[in-house]
């Protein structure tokens, strides 16, 4: 995983309907990455509708949101219009933005990860889910971000 202090590597990606997300476009604003490994998966999908159930939480600290998987353009639109996620989900077909955050695992397997940025760029949170059967909630994350803001200060 990437290193929480490391300054976050740029990347432009499309999200379920082709649009193209820069990191650094979000510059000035806070971001979680969400690294999933695979769209329309019963433990992928159960997360992603927790934090679409939850979105509200995230919007009112300010954090743009942001699923990643290596999962086509034409997947994602299938599965964000199936369940209806508030967030982009950001095809990573190449992998080189999973590469760029260490995101890969055991035979370079996507793991279900976490990156959180701060508005000037710098990551404050990083961690991947020991057991790809976990994940953590929205109120877990929002936790994590509460201690890193307030260990930045």
């Amino acid at each position: 995983m990437i290193a929480v202090g490391s300054l976050a590597p740029d990347f432009s990606l499309p999200d379920e309907t082709g649009a193209m997300h820069s990191l650094s476009s979000y510059r000035g604003k806070k971001v979680m990455l969400i690294f999933y490994p695979g769209d329309n998966t019963p433990i992928c999908t159960s997360q992603l509708c927790t934090y679409r159930d939850n979105f509200e939480k995230f919007q009112a600290r300010g954090i743009v949101v942001l699923g990643i998987s290596t999962d086509s353009v034409a997947s994602h639109q299938s599965f964000a219009n199936k369940f209806s996620f508030p967030f982009p989900l950001l095809s990573d077909k190449d992998k080189i933005v999973h590469q760029l955050y260490d995101t890969l695992g055991f035979l370079g397997l996507p793991q279900r990860a976490y990156v959180v940025i701060d508005e000037s760029g710098k990551v404050i949170v990083s961690f991947a889910e020991t057991l790809p059967v976990f994940f953590r909630t929205p109120d877990e994350l929002l936790a994590q971000i509460d201690t890193a803001n307030a260990s930045e200060q």
